[in-house]
C-alpha cells in the first residue's frame, strides 16, 4: 500500500434547489454561502448570531435563516452540510450527525476529519476549474489561478468557424491601468478571434493575444486620424457574420460617452448578436487614482458628469452649465480641456465661487499621469501653463482638496498645493 492518505474521488455537484445546510455565521460561512447561491443551491444558514451580510440575505429572502444553536434536526432534507463555526465540537458534532445521515460534510475547521473538502474555484467562460492540493488551500489557489490562466490563454477560437454566426462583445476596457479591466471582459477578449480597439482602451491587453487574433484599430484622435462610426459599425457587423467572435475593446465604460448604444443598434439591426460588458468609468476612476472622491460626506452629496467638448457660448451646447453652477454637487468633467477656460467663466458667471476647489487629472492610472489643482478661476490657466491634454477628467468643486497627485489606491490623499502640477 502507498504512504499517505487514501486518493480522493472528485466530482462535481448540481445543487440547483437543492439544500445545503451551512452551519456557523461568520466569516467563513459567508465565503460558503457565496458559492453555493453562486450554483443556486437552497442555502438554510443555522447560528445564534450572522454576519452583516448575511443576515441582509436572509431579511430579503436570499437564503434561509436559525438563529439560533445548531440542533440535529437543522440537516433533515440536506443534500450537503458544511460546519463552518469556530467551535470544533460543534462542527465536529455536526459532522457526526451527518455521517449518521449519510450526508457529505465539510469541516472548515479539521480538513482531516472532513468527508469532503471544498476546493479552489475559477471560473472562465464556460469552464469550471476546481482544485485540490492535498489539503492546503493556498496551494491550491495558486494552481487554480494558474489554471484558469491556461484557459484562458488557449480559449480563442480559430479565425474561421465555417461561416456561422459570430458575437459581438462591446467591452468597456477601464480608465488606463489593465489591472482594472473587469475579469468579464479580459476573458471576453482573451477569447475573440478579432478585436476592434480605442486609443484609451488598456493596450497591454493586447499583448498576450494569440498570433492569429486579429486586431483592428479604431482609435479617434482628437484633431488627428480617425475612423468612421459607421466604418467601426460594420466591420463588427462582417466580422460577427464571418462566423467570428468579436471583442470591441473601449476605454472607460462603453456608455458613458463611449457610442456604445450606436454600436449595439447597428449589430442588431444586421440581426447580429451583440452584448455589453460594462467597463469602471473614468468618470469616477480617474479622480480616485488623484485621491478625489466624487462624493464625501459633509461636503457633497452628488456627482454630476458631463462632456465639456462643446463650449458654453457654442450654440449646439445642450448643457445648462446655469443649473449645474447651483447644483451643489461635484462637477466631472470629460474631453473639457480645450474649452476649460470657458466652462469656468461660465460657471462662475452662473454663480458659483471663484475660489471653489478644482482638479485637473490626465492620462489617469497611467505612468504618465499628471495632477493640476488650482481654484476654479486659475484652473484653466494652470493646466494650459502644465501643458495638460486630453485625455483628462476636470473635477470641480470641495472634493477637489482632497488631491494627492499621486496614482494608485495605496496613497493617503493628501491636499494639493493650488496651481501646482504633479507626477506620481
Amino acid at each position: 500500500m502507498p504512504d499517505g492518505p487514501p486518493p480522493i474521488y472528485p466530482l462535481s455537484l448540481r445543487m440547483q434547489d437543492r439544500r445545503a445546510v451551512v452551519v456557523g455565521g461568520g466569516a467563513v460561512a459567508v465565503r460558503r454561502v457565496a458559492g453555493l447561491m453562486a450554483a443556486g443551491a437552497d442555502v438554510l444558514v443555522v447560528a445564534p448570531e450572522l454576519s452583516a451580510s448575511l443576515e441582509d440575505q436572509a431579511s430579503r429572502g436570499f437564503i434561509q435563516a436559525r438563529r439560533r444553536g445548531y440542533l440535529p434536526t437543522d440537516l433533515d432534507g440536506a443534500w450537503l452540510v458544511l460546519a463552518c463555526t469556530d467551535q470544533p465540537d460543534v462542527n465536529a458534532a455536526v459532522a457526526a450527525d451527518a455521517e449518521r445521515q449519510r450526508i457529505w460534510c465539510v469541516r472548515a475547521d479539521d480538513a482531516v476529519a472532513s468527508a469532503a473538502w471544498v476546493p479552489a474555484v475559477g471560473r472562465t467562460a464556460a469552464v469550471t476549474v476546481a482544485v485540490n492540493a492535498d489539503r492546503d488551500p493556498r496551494r491550491a489557489a495558486v494552481l487554480r489561478d494558474r489554471c484558469v490562466a491556461a484557459v484562458e490563454a488557449t480559449a480563442s477560437r480559430p479565425d474561421s468557424r465555417g461561416g456561422g454566426q459570430g458575437v459581438v462583445s462591446i467591452i468597456g476596457g477601464g480608465p488606463g491601468d489593465p489591472g482594472l479591466i473587469t475579469v468579464a471582459g479580459l476573458q471576453r477578449v482573451r477569447s475573440a478571434d478579432v478585436v476592434v480597439t480605442d486609443r484609451l482602451a488598456p493596450q497591454e491587453v493586447l499583448a498576450d493575444l494569440p498570433p492569429h487574433v486579429r486586431v483592428i484599430d479604431a482609435a479617434k484622435v482628437p484633431a488627428g486620424p480617425a475612423m468612421r462610426q459607421d466604418q467601426i459599425n460594420q466591420i463588427l457587423i462582417d466580422h460577427a457574420r464571418a462566423g467570428r467572435a468579436v471583442a470591441r475593446l473601449k476605454g472607460g465604460d462603453p456608455f458613458v460617452f463611449g457610442r456604445g448604444r450606436e454600436e449595439v443598434e447597428a449589430c442588431l439591426a444586421a440581426g447580429v448578436p451583440v452584448e455589453v460588458v460594462p467597463g469602471v468609468t473614468s468618470a469616477v476612476a480617474v479622480p480616485a487614482s488623484a485621491g478625489i472622491p466624487v462624493t464625501h460626506r459633509g461636503l457633497s452629496q452628488g456627482f454630476t458628469v458631463v462632456s465639456g467638448h462643446v463650449s458654453p457660448t457654442d450654440p449646439g451646447s445642450a448643457v445648462n452649465w446655469e443649473a449645474l453652477a447651483r447644483s451643489g454637487t461635484t462637477l466631472v468633467l470629460l474631453m473639457a480641456v480645450e474649452h476649460l477656460a470657458a466652462i469656468s467663466e461660465a460657471l462662475h458667471a452662473a454663480g458659483l465661487a471663484a475660489d471653489t476647489p478644482a482638479a485637473c487629472v490626465a492620462d489617469g492610472w497611467t505612468r504618465r499621469q499628471r495632477v493640476v489643482t488650482a481654484p476654479l478661476r486659475e484652473l484653466a490657466a494652470a493646466a494650459h501653463g502644465a501643458g495638460i491634454a486630453s485625455p483628462a477628467v476636470i473635477i470641480i468643486g470641495e472634493v477637489a482638496q482632497f488631491a494627492a497627485g499621486s496614482t494608485g489606491t495605496a496613497a493617503i490623499p493628501q491636499p494639493a498645493t493650488p496651481g501646482q502640477a504633479s507626477t506620481p
